[in-house]
């Protein structure tokens, strides 16, 4: 068993970042004089060579099973969160993660007196030479190159502690401490970490000690209590059952991975490698597509609770994003590196991404869709509009003017164009970045009015009409940038932004934009898959379901489980199974592939960015049974629906903070009955609601 908790990290800095030549600045020179080696020298290849910064390990518990006998079955109950295993001895092993306190449990019924755990620590300082490091994508360091002092494990009676120094002060404890009853053991375990400039909190031991007070079953019934009020926020019913299981795996593992207060969900969370090795791109925090489509499923999946720790962390870490806006841009505003430690410092690495100018912007969405999806006021002043407001003015003063006299950057990327050669870099503002510009400022202006302060909307206003449009092409549609086509397969739909997660050109928007999206995604499938990987198929089942292509997006949510998944259900980036989807064949496992496809799902089931709320706006013809229970949409309406046997059934929905419904008429030619005052204007139902109103709306028999 891993034994692992999301803060620990080496979090030593960057030895490249603390240079004169670490600006912005110096690498536009750089490039514009041809001598762009220098940048990947000083910048990119640090990242590969140094073991750290890095999330850590933290411990492995053993069981010596040998003499157990024949293993029967070993399952997950994704219902209570807990694994079962039974020997057909008759011995039977239970073991759970508390949905709520930092601590695990684990019992064996059938063992004998002599039975106990082995806690093993993490390879950071055994003996013999250290293993080449493979330089294949993730840069697997082995764990010597952190240079840890031998850490101490202290064993009593039924009790073991591990305490390990990392650097710079950074200390975590590992303890594990068991009590045998006849033939039943059971046992407790806990991680605590400590940094000298963090918060003191609970010692693992002193943690586990409490926790044992009050026996495995009852904390067992207040984990389940945990899980139980986690499954009741929503579930679906789709008669495809690959589907309809892999989307409760992907649920299953967000009510793991987030918490309020926890980290956000990095490239792992809590799953990190336990090979002796550090994990795949060390952990840590990509903010060029993985930690945002990590939390795509939290709003219409109604976990706004723990998506909230994902913002809670971006705010947290406010005061470093803004000293590395100063520091490398030279202007004032917020811009957050596209790879961060656990504290928000940058790490390097290709910087056309991990130093990108636009990211803020994209992670400003997260919060516009936290005020949409919860209408929380407080939320909107306090953080989202301030958020959105300090993000467009670092646009602002990092723009420069063209010949034209319209604001472009002075460098722009595209994740993950050309890699990180010189030409991922491109001297016109490219469709990614200007997505996220002109998406800033059409946001910073809405919500500046929705509060009521005009002469800022207006300022918002104003300097949108200075950035251009989107680089088009007549036939192919979104383009990579300025005189740059989409001509290869690629992994991040990157040009595409603008059109999905952002929703600046939808289908909503009239016949032009319709014939742009047509264009781009008939062009992105033209392309082919070929260097795809997992995350790109969840992400394009997403497009799919954008343009009401049930068919289409059922399909490929059905190639990325089936493919690009472990028997597990994690996502490991390449295909296992050689169907020719994808010349990506790699087993890396992170995490946003997997919910991204529940955020495919979602989007098959219900949509509502326009502020029109639509019921399976994108299902395959054949799946005439489908019902889903509060999915949550834009305006904080709860909705639940049922179709059966072809036609809508029945509409449940309550207004958690009132305000005008706009419901798609999801009876279509039926006529229904709906118990409260309604007005139909050209198929879409319109509600004034109340705080607190719950509506139903059924088909008339």
């Amino acid at each position: 068993m891993s034994l692992d908790r999301a803060d620990l990290w080496d979090l030593r800095p960057m030895q490249s970042l603390n240079t004169p030549d670490y600006k912005f600045s110096w690498v536009y020179e750089q490039w514009k004089n041809d001598n762009y080696k220098e940048v990947q020298k000083r910048f990119d290849v640090p990242y590969d060579k140094l073991p750290a910064p890095s999330k850590i390990p933290g411990a492995t518990l053993e069981f010596d099973i040998k003499n157990l006998g024949k293993i029967i079955s070993s399952r997950l109950s994704v219902t209570d969160a807990v694994c079962e295993v039974k020997w057909e001895s008759g011995i039977q092993f239970n073991s759970f993660v508390h949905g709520s306190e930092p601590v695990g449990w684990f019992r064996f019924k059938g063992v004998d007196k002599d039975f106990k755990p082995i806690l093993i620590p993490p390879a950071y300082n055994t003996k013999g030479k250290n293993k080449a490091d493979t330089l294949a994508a993730g840069q697997n360091f082995d764990l010597r190159r952190l240079g840890y002092p031998q850490g101490k494990v202290s064993e009593e009676k039924n009790s073991i502690t591990y305490t390990q120094e990392g650097w710079g002060g950074f200390n975590y404890e590992v303890n594990v401490t068991w009590i045998q009853k006849g033939d039943v053991l059971e046992g407790c375990w806990s991680i605590s970490s400590d940094f000298p400039e963090w918060k003191k909190t609970k010692k693992a031991s002193a943690a586990v000690k409490e926790e044992l007070k009050k026996g495995y079953f009852n904390a067992f019934n207040s984990h389940k209590k945990w899980w139980a009020g986690f499954w009741a926020k929503s579930s679906i019913n789709i008669p495809d059952s690959i589907l309809e299981k892999q989307w409760y795996l992907e649920q299953y593992k967000f009510g793991s991975a987030a918490r309020d207060g926890a980290p956000p969900i990095s490239l792992q969370a809590v799953w990190t490698a336990d090979n002796g090795k550090l994990p795949p791109w060390k952990g840590d925090f990509h903010h060029d597509l993985n930690t945002q489509l990590s939390y795509w499923p939290a709003y219409s999946g109604n976990h706004l609770d723990l998506e909230t720790g994902y913002l809670e962390w971006l705010l947290k870490n406010r005061k470093t994003f803004k000293k590395y806006t100063k520091d490398y841009f030279g202007v004032d505003g917020l811009a957050v590196p596209g790879v961060t430690t656990l504290t928000g410092d940058p790490m390097g690495g290709w910087i056309q991404y991990a130093f990108g100018p636009t990211i803020s912007g994209w992670l400003g969405q997260h919060f516009y869709l936290h005020w949409k999806y919860s209408m929380d006021r407080e939320f909107l002043k306090d953080k989202a509009y301030p958020w959105i407001r300090d993000v467009a003015v670092f646009f602002d003063e990092i723009s420069v003017r063209d010949k034209n006299g319209m604001r472009k950057l002075p460098l722009s990327a595209s994740p993950e164009i050309y890699g990180n050669a010189r030409e991922a870099w491109f001297g016109n503002t490219t469709n990614f970045d200007l997505a996220n510009i002109r998406w800033t400022y059409e946001k910073a202006a809405e919500l500046a009015l929705e509060l009521g302060k005009n002469t800022e909307a207006e300022k918002w206003n104003e300097i949108l009409k200075e950035w251009p449009y989107f680089a088009v092409d007549p036939e192919e549609g979104l383009m990579v940038a300025p005189g740059h086509k989409y001509k290869e397969s690629h992994r991040h739909f990157s040009h595409l932004l603008a059109f999905h997660p952002l929703g600046i050109i939808d289908y909503s928007n009239g016949e032009a934009d319709r014939k742009l999206i047509d264009n781009s995604l008939n062009h992105l499938l033209e392309v082919g898959s070929s260097l795809y990987v997992g995350y790109s198929f969840s992400w394009l089942a997403n497009l799919q379901a954008r343009v009401f292509d049930g068919e289409g997006a059922a399909k490929t949510l059905r190639i990325f489980a089936e493919n690009f998944c472990l028997p597990n259900s994690f996502h490991v980036n390449g295909e296992q199974h050689n169907r020719g989807y994808t010349r990506s064949n790699y087993r890396i496992f992170t995490l946003e592939g997997n919910f991204a496809f529940a955020a495919g799902m979602q989007e098959m089931l219900i949509q509502s960015h326009t502020g029109i709320v639509r019921i399976f706006p994108a299902i395959p013809e054949s799946w005439e049974n489908v019902s889903f229970n509060q999915l949550r949409a834009q305006g904080a309406f709860l909705v639940s629906a049922k179709k059966e046997n072809g036609e809508m059934a029945i509409v449940e929905i309550k207004s958690e903070k009132g305000g005008i419904l706009k419901l798609k008429n999801p009876f279509k030619k039926q006529s229904f009955t709906c118990d409260t005052t309604y007005k139909l204007v050209k198929d879409i139902i319109v509600i004034s609601t109340s705080e607190g109103q719950e509506i139903e709306l059924k088909r008339s028999k």
